[in-house]
């Protein structure tokens, strides 16, 4: 996205011109972290060749300097991205492209001064400039198939995210329910680089129902997703708004209505039951007034600050769009009654303004973009129908969702306002990607804006210990401290609390972990002042921080701001030492530990599981910098011996493996059809067993049968299973658009798999199923209620094992356990109850089954990540003797069974995901 040059009016300062500048302290120079190019360079002053553009001075300035920035050509290389000009100082960002391919989060920026006369100082430079990249632009995958690779992938992640079930009298499923646009190549900047098509996918879950807007990146050479997250910036980890700010051609344009109006003063009532003045607009047409601000940009009659009504509207219809509907609050008078207080129309407008206003006053910044964009407000919106306890800045507009029997509407808290218009601000500044610890941080600065205008605007003391909670003025009942999302003041702020997670988890904990940046800041913000910390957060925002900055970056960042703003001694000291109180200090995650056994380190994939069986192990690995396309590993499951390379390279994404200690099977994506692929432990050939459009990832072997989930046009889901030996004799089950199958497990000559098919009209049956493959006798395990959600399953000597969610959005679900023969049916772990879990994933041994489940809980902590479970194979309802596989503090995902009650799983506490085990549980964790 192109942005044109950012004029702020200059807040006085003393002298600012090159020519009048103090003597430069010593300069300093943080080295990139796996760049020849500096993160930062700071205390300098060194001319700038004389170009009348400052970002032709920057490039200049930067080629002329390439010994220090290694920038091989900084004019074709370095795109012009925003100018900030404040009086004589000038920020200049640069975007990284690569032969011409933008560089996903490549972005440097040059600080400069400028005299009367135009020459240019240069100050100080930031960011990340990759000068690894080496690989082609040519791509080998076009833009439709990788449009189908991405919708495919968002499906799969979905069905095992939310199981397989849909809403009855939902869409009509002769439809597809996602579709995607194609925004051309990208590198990402991994290593060496990996050439992509970025895809945007939108829709909705064809389970839930929910909104879905999802940025993948499928490699452009293969076609495999190698990156996918979703982006709508909400107020809370909630899933019901998913995905990502939508590209430039899908935001929906909004347009005000025409006609004769004038600008009035107005009045409303809060949801707090202050009466409060609102700036609005009478419509001399239709007669009535209108929550529509031109006040704050009289000369232009088209940017406003406006509060629009979408009471009755689904969240999903507002991710990026702006349907024709869409109207204005009205009142008859200008003092807006009972209906605008209850939906939260005042509250939204009356916040937008202060929030406005903040940026104006305090920074100098007009709007969002910097140059008087219109602020939009849309209030009321559900979860098809239901209450929508969330908000979300979408690329242009926030959404406010309507609250619930507890929860006032979202726009009723002032500090969720400010929180989702700096999201706005963001990414008119440092564009902080919204995944991983660059969304963290893109959080945290949201949640600190959006306090530091609450507590402003409001008189909340800093030294309150209220004055940290963030959402706290949303409960009609709870306290303020029980209401609130997060606590910037919560003693678990920092790096020892870090939650090392999958992007497919809170985007990679962007919620999570935001705290314990925003901790920081705000104990900046209480030690220095409001003012002081204030400009110096603003400042790190617009002229030091980049799009993939973490942690580490974001530090230096404030410190560098801070030291620019003449901030020494005890003040400077009180900097850093909130930085360091929260553990934000250089190498910080190698103190993250486990209690697990490492069997293969960083194995750099992306959503690709683990196997076991007979004594093996098999993985898929990129290499050190993740950007070579996967291969399978395969290596004992007590760690002696050396691995085994499984899978030829050839370019190709070799996925998903699975073994039976003799024979390993995976997955292979590459630019033409995706192949189930086999080769002995021992030895020899590659061989093809199955060509098609898309395998899912449940992929089973032993001895000569495989299983596997295949996915036709649509993500109709089918099961196919077949003969190692002869993969010609193969039997496909389900796969069309009323007779889907999914979720095989394989054992003693047995598939376990689910079903949904239709009865009549809209009347669905959903089964659990055993075939045997010798026989072809299918047996109905268990039949589950209409519209219940159906999960993976698992068989193992005398047990099959199955997930489900039978009661609609409650948060849990359930582990379900029957003999062969569809007898004793029990649950292991309970939908309902004090012990309920929502089970995600399982796997089993003729020892033990093990559920990859989170505990529910009322906020996001340690606790709500993915844990991994077990039960003995015979415990029962009674005394289920349940226990932890391990306490470690991550995400742990794709859990495979070995023998005995040994499991294995992908770990990502450390931040990085690597392979390990436990050969025993470790039962209860403290």
């Amino acid at each position: 996205m192109g942005v044109a040059a950012l004029v702020v009016p200059a807040v006085p300062a003393a002298a600012t011109a090159a020519e009048a500048a103090p003597p430069p302290s010593p300069a300093e120079v943080i080295p990139g972290q796996q760049t020849q190019t500096p993160a930062l360079v700071e205390g300098i002053r060194e001319p700038a060749p004389a170009a009348g553009d400052p970002a032709d001075a920057a490039r200049a300035y930067l080629a002329a300097r390439r010994d220090t920035y290694r920038i091989a050509n900084a004019g074709r290389d370095l795109e012009p991205a925003g100018t900030l000009a404040d009086g004589g100082q000038e920020t200049v960002r640069l975007r990284q492209t690569h032969r011409g391919v933008p560089v996903l989060g490549g972005e440097y920026v040059v600080r400069m001064e400028k005299a009367a006369n135009g020459s240019r100082v240069v100050t100080g430079t930031s960011g990340k400039y990759f000068t690894g990249l080496r690989t082609d632009t040519a791509a080998e995958v076009g833009d439709a198939l990788a449009v189908e690779r991405a919708v495919d992938a968002v499906l799969d992640d979905l069905g095992r995210e939310r199981f397989a079930g849909y809403r009855e009298g939902g869409p009509d499923e002769s439809a597809p329910p996602l579709t995607g646009t194609s925004h051309g190549l990208v590198v990402l900047p991994s290593g060496t680089g990996v050439l992509t098509r970025h895809v945007t996918v939108r829709g909705d879950d064809p389970a839930l129902g929910e909104p879905v807007l999802r940025e993948v990146y499928i490699d452009a050479r293969a076609g495999y997703p190698v990156l996918q997250y979703s982006g709508i910036k909400t107020f809370g980890a909630a899933n019901a708004a998913d995905g990502k700010r939508p590209a430039d051609d899908a935001r929906g344009a909004r347009r005000l209505p025409s006609g004769p109006a004038a600008d009035e003063a107005g009045s409303g009532v809060k949801l707090d039951g202050t009466t409060v003045a609102l700036d609005i607009t009478r419509d001399e047409e239709r007669g009535v007034y209108l929550l529509r601000d031109r006040s704050r940009h009289p000369e232009d009659g088209g940017n406003a600050i406006t509060t629009w009504d979408a009471r009755g509207k689904w969240a999903s219809e507002w991710a990026g769009t702006w349907p024709e509907t869409l109207q204005e609050f009205a009142s008859p008078t200008p003092a807006f009654g009972a209906e605008a207080t209850d939906a939260g129309a005042v509250d939204a407008h009356w916040a937008a303004g202060q929030v406005h206003d903040y940026y104006k006053n305090r920074h100098g910044r007009d709007s969002l973009d910097g140059r008087g964009m219109t602020v939009d407000s849309l209030v009321g919106v559900t979860d098809y129908g239901q209450p929508y306890v969330n908000a979300f800045w979408d690329g242009g507009k926030m959404v406010y969702g309507s609250g619930d029997a507890e929860y006032r509407p979202l726009a009723a808290a002032l500090d969720v306002v400010g929180h989702e218009m700096t999201h706005g601000v963001v990414e008119h500044t440092a564009d902080l990607v919204y995944a991983g610890q660059s969304g963290a941080l893109n959080e945290a600065i949201a949640d600190y804006f959006g306090n530091a205008v609450e507590t402003d605007v409001l008189g909340i003391p800093m030294d309150s210990p209220d004055s940290g909670l963030v959402g706290e003025a949303l409960c009609r009942t709870k306290s303020p401290r029980e209401c609130a999302f997060r606590d910037l003041d919560d003693g678990r702020t920092t790096t020892a609390s870090f939650l090392g997670v999958g992007f497919g988890t809170d985007n990679g904990g962007v919620h999570l972990n935001s705290t314990i940046f925003a901790g920081a800041l705000w104990d900046v913000r209480r030690d220095l002042g409001p003012a002081l910390a204030d400009r110096i957060v603003y400042k790190a925002l617009t002229e030091y921080l980049t799009p993939l900055d973490g942690f580490t970056e974001g530090r230096t960042a404030v410190l560098a701001a801070a030291k620019d703003l003449g901030v020494t001694g005890r003040d400077l000291t009180a900097v850093r030492r909130a930085f360091n109180a929260h553990g934000i200090v250089p190498n910080w995650e190698l103190a993250l530990g486990i209690d697990s056994d490492v069997l293969l380190e960083r194995v750099n994939t992306y959503d690709s599981r683990l196997g076991a069986g007979g004594g093996w192990w098999a993985a898929s690995q990129s290499n050190e910098e993740g950007s070579e396309p996967y291969s399978v590993w395969a290596g004992r499951t007590d760690g002696k011996g050396r691995l085994k390379l499984m899978s030829p390279n050839d370019g190709r994404y070799h996925v998903n493996p699975a073994t039976d200690g003799t024979t390993v099977v995976w997955v292979a994506y590459g630019s033409g059809p995706v192949e189930v692929l086999a080769r002995p432990l021992a030895g020899g050939p590659v061989r093809t067993l199955w060509s098609g459009r898309s395998v899912g990832s449940s992929v089973d072997v032993e001895g000569d049968i495989v299983t596997f989930e295949h996915h036709n046009h649509g993500g109709r889901r089918g099961v196919t299973y077949l003969s190692l030996k002869d993969p010609a004799n193969k039997v496909s089950l389900g796969g069309g658009t009323y007779s889907q199958a999914f979720f095989p497990s394989l054992s003693d000559g047995k598939v376990a798999y689910q079903t949904r098919r239709r009865v009549s009209g809209s009347t669905y049956e959903y089964a659990t199923r055993i075939v045997d493959v010798a026989t072809g006798e299918s047996t109905v395990v268990h039949q589950a209620a209409p519209g219940a959600g159906l999960g993976p399953t698992a068989i193992s000597g005398e047990y099959v094992y199955w997930l489900l969610d039978e009661i609609d959005q409650n948060g849990t679900t359930a582990l379900r356990r029957a003999a062969l023969d569809g007898s004793g049916v029990v649950d292991l772990s309970p939908e309902t109850g004090p012990t309920a879990l929502n089970v995600r994933d399982l796997t089993a041994s003729r020892e033990a089954v093990t559920m990859e489940a989170r505990t529910p809980v009322p906020e996001m902590r340690n606790e709500y990540l993915a844990k991994l479970w077990q039960f003995p194979a015979g415990a029962d309802d009674g005394t289920p003797r349940r226990g932890r596989v391990s306490c470690n503090r991550g995400e742990q995902l794709s859990a495979a069974a070995a023998a005995g009650t040994q499991v294995l799983w992908l770990d990502a506490t450390t931040g990085v995901s690597d392979v390990v085990t436990r050969r025993k549980p470790a039962g209860t964790c403290g």
